[in-house]
């Protein structure tokens, strides 16, 4: 359970926990600077942590177009390079810019919304508003973005 806006709990569906067990899995890359998929397979091999098929979606998504994810975040994260976001940060923007541009299963709306809510639950105070800024604008260009 986590806390909403609101401070009430609330409960975390299956798509809420891979989501946030492939926030662990990208951190845990980006943190120990190894790849997403060296970080996966260690979770499978030293863990008994069940992989949910959508965190691997999420984790081969981001691996997949993290290139031009990268491109893109750079680009509109005014002011910050991707060397200086925090870990934490750059994990979170990653995995939501895949939600927004590259899963067409995902609302734009819902894929900012989560971004936004794991920044202000595994972050700093400043991160939510960050998150939101950056993606916010992604999901304005999505239509010339990925032409």
């Amino acid at each position: 359970m986590t806390k909403s806006s609101d401070n009430k709990p609330h409960k975390i569906g299956s798509r809420g926990r891979a989501r946030r067990r492939a926030l662990e899995i990208l951190f845990e890359a980006e943190h120990r600077h190894t790849t997403p998929l060296d970080a996966l397979q260690r979770r499978r091999e030293y863990t008994d942590q069940t992989i949910n098929p959508y965190t691997t979606a999420i984790i081969d998504g981001v691996i997949t177009h993290q290139e031009q994810i990268d491109e893109l975040l750079a680009q509109y994260a005014h002011g910050w390079t991707m060397e200086r976001m925090l870990a934490m940060d750059k994990s979170i923007l990653r995995l939501g810019a895949w939600e927004l541009l590259f899963n067409d299963e995902m609302p734009d709306a819902a894929a900012v919304n989560e971004a936004v809510n794991m920044a202000r639950e595994y972050s700093n105070d400043d991160s939510p508003g960050y998150v939101n800024g950056v993606l916010g604008r992604l999901q304005e260009l999505k239509p010339t973005l990925l032409l």
